[in-house]
């Protein structure tokens, strides 16, 4: 029994991996899910659940589940023959990822085995394939030849062969199993019998190709079985099948299939494919775990009839077809490249489309679409859900301080339509876009400030600063100002406000604010080189005092999604509040590598994840972030 047993699963919503769970929870294991597909709905909630491309987990992520178990079922395949296509994401999704995953475990101290779903696949075709129909399949067993008929058999092979080169220096701290894993069947699945029962239920003709052919066909029920006995055998190691042991004809299936419908009709397609033959030998693996499947075909498929009835087949992957809108992109490359990347940490079928209107914008060149959009003051929010309709866009971040009141008085009725904002309410947007408000509001919530006002003469002081009272605090800023000075400065600013000049280090406060209201992670930085306005160099710190009264400034601001906070800190070590950006902001992707990943929590948001489960890991190495610009070759022109 595995009760209490720390136990990660990569793919653990795919069919196996769904019964898998299920079985793992009834013991009471401690799970942590790793996979593509959103969070199932009945999946209980003390299930730890990730989703997201495995290929972008962090070594932290799962270090701070400490897993004693991990079982590697996230894999792609293609039922037929393997495309052209293929070749990608088979490369991404089988090869990579295997190797990705075991770099980050490998070497964890917790971990006690690994139990990776590898495929029959990898044996030698001339075993079981042959050019006229067999009355008996061949039996494979474990120390047969080896020849991967198919990209993922050779997949699979390769990290067998990596898991046996770390199994070399592990000094056994920890055990690997192989399990190659036969023809596998279930609810909700691909598999061949499940695609002929929805054709069935809508009463198409079916489509068979040598219909002799013979395949050991195991339920994801019992292959979830098998897997979970050989993570809790001691003597389970190296390679194992799991298969039935009891080959089935094709025409079998079709034969219990006619049963449940009596009128099913199907024709027989001629092909040049060979007759496979294909059986496992379980006999190695009942010796080790006393067990071997039981199920059959006749007992499971009425099984998977009322399941589809119930619920027919749904394309969880279909969900992650959508567009994510980043507006006034301008030349801001970071951010981009940052959002592409929360992008593929989902789905590579994100598409990220960038707007501006500037149609010569060099941002454009990092978007996988362009979209020259109208001024906010000519734009509509007919024509923002117009766009968003025809181009599936899910999300939309701005990041210009002069369209966030545009974006704010909108976000409801875009959440209609199923289209999410990264922007605060406008009651908040417009107390951190106008200074005074701002500062004003520090004081009556007794927290940090510099004596503000419009007027000059209520200040005293014998320096000043003067900037713009709206928007960003760089726009015709002046410092360090006499009185005289700045006057004369004022002249040149539409609506000016006037501060303190007080002398002190600046520091820039980046947090994430949740849904639900609360704080999920916040960095603090220093703002070591600034060219208008934004950090050229800038160094988390771990500075406790202005984190802790940054939160409870942020508690108060009922803001939403990334913000920026500007602080000032005296030789005196006292704190003063400088503004508030309620956006990203130009130097925040650093806060983003120190592990405040704002973009991928706005879209798992976006998608109706909760993120609470999803841990901000921050890192405790001081990093420093330069900001420089850099060339790219491009072919051919768009210009």
């Amino acid at each position: 029994m595995l009760k209490g047993k720390r136990v990660f699963i990569s793919g653990g919503n795919g069919v196996i991996g769904k019964e898998l769970v299920s079985k793992l929870h009834k013991q009471g294991a401690i799970i942590f899910v790793g996979d593509l597909k959103p969070r199932p709905l009945e999946m209980p909630l003390d299930i730890l659940y990730r989703q997201g491309d495995l290929n972008y987990i962090t070594k932290q992520e799962i270090e701070e589940f400490a897993p004693e178990y991990f079982i590697h079922l996230a894999a792609t395949f293609e039922r037929s023959v393997e495309t052209y296509e293929f070749w990608d994401e088979n490369h991404w999704h089988n090869v990579r990822l295997s190797t990705y995953l075991m770099t980050q475990i490998k070497d964890l101290p917790s971990l006690k085995k690994v139990v990776f779903a590898s495929s029959y696949l990898i044996y030698n075709p001339e075993l079981y394939n042959f050019n006229k129909p067999q009355s008996q399949a061949y039996r494979l067993k474990e120390t047969d030849p080896i020849y991967p008929r198919n990209l993922t058999g050779v997949a699979k092979l390769n990290h067998e062969i990596e898991l046996r080169f770390l199994q070399e220096f592990n000094n056994n701290r920890y055990k690997i199993v192989c399990a190659r894993i036969y023809r596998s069947y279930g609810k909700n699945s691909r598999d061949i019998i499940s695609r002929w029962i929805r054709a069935l239920l809508k009463n198409e003709e079916l489509t068979v190709y040598r219909k002799q052919g013979m395949f050991d066909y195991i339920y994801a029920g019992e292959v979830a079985e098998g897997l979970i006995r050989l993570v809790d055998c001691d003597n389970a190691e190296g390679i194992i099948n799991l298969g039935n042991d009891n080959a089935r004809k094709v025409e079998d299936v079709l034969d219990v299939l006619k049963i449940h419908f009596p009128n099913l009709k199907y024709k027989e397609i001629e092909s040049n494919i060979s007759f496979e033959a294909s059986q496992a030998n379980m006999d190695f693996y009942k010796s080790v775990t006393g067990w071997k499947p039981q199920r059959q075909i006749e007992d499971t498929i009425p099984e998977m009839i009322e399941y589809e009835k119930e619920h027919g087949y749904i394309d969880e992957l279909e969900t992650l077809n959508f567009s994510v809108l980043v507006t006034s992109i301008s030349k801001k490359i970071p951010m981009l490249k940052a959002i592409k990347k929360a992008c593929n940490k989902i789905s590579t079928n994100i598409q990220l489309i960038g707007a501006d209107v500037n149609s010569s914008c060099i941002g454009k060149h990092f978007v996988d679409k362009f979209w020259q959009m109208p001024k906010s003051n000519d734009l509509t929010i007919e024509q923002i859900i117009c766009f968003c309709k025809q181009n599936n866009v899910k999300a939309i971040i701005p990041s210009r301080d002069g369209e966030l009141q545009f974006w704010a008085r909108h976000k409801n009725e875009l959440q209609k339509h199923n289209i999410n904002v990264m922007v605060s309410n406008i009651d908040s947007i417009n107390l951190t876009l106008d200074k005074l408000l701002f500062n004003n509001f520090l004081i009556d919530n007794k927290l940090p400030y510099i004596n503000t006002s419009d007027n000059i003469n209520n200040i005293k002081a014998n320096k000043f600063a003067v900037k713009e009272r709206y928007g960003a605090g760089s726009i015709n800023i002046g410092l360090n100002l006499t009185k005289e000075n700045a006057l004369t400065h004022s002249r040149n600013i539409t609506n000016v406000l006037f501060q303190e000049f007080i002398e002190g280090k600046e520091y820039s406060v980046d947090a994430y604010i949740a849904k639900n209201n609360k704080i999920k992670g916040i960095i603090v930085r220093a703002r070591q080189v600034v060219v208008n306005g934004e950090s050229q160099i800038t160094t988390t710190v771990n500075d406790l005092e202005i984190n802790e009264v940054s939160q409870k400034l942020i508690e108060k601001l009922n803001l939403y999604g990334h913000i920026v906070l500007q602080v000032l800190k005296t030789p005196d070590n006292k704190i003063h509040f400088i503004e508030c950006n309620s956006r990203f902001g130009g130097a925040s992707t650093l806060s983003l590598a120190c592990g405040l990943d704002s973009f991928y929590w706005f879209l798992l948001e976006s998608i109706g994840n909760s993120i609470e489960n999803y841990p901000f890991l921050q890192q405790n190495t001081i990093k420093t972030q330069i900001r420089y610009p850099e060339d790219i070759i491009i072919n051919g022109t768009d210009f």
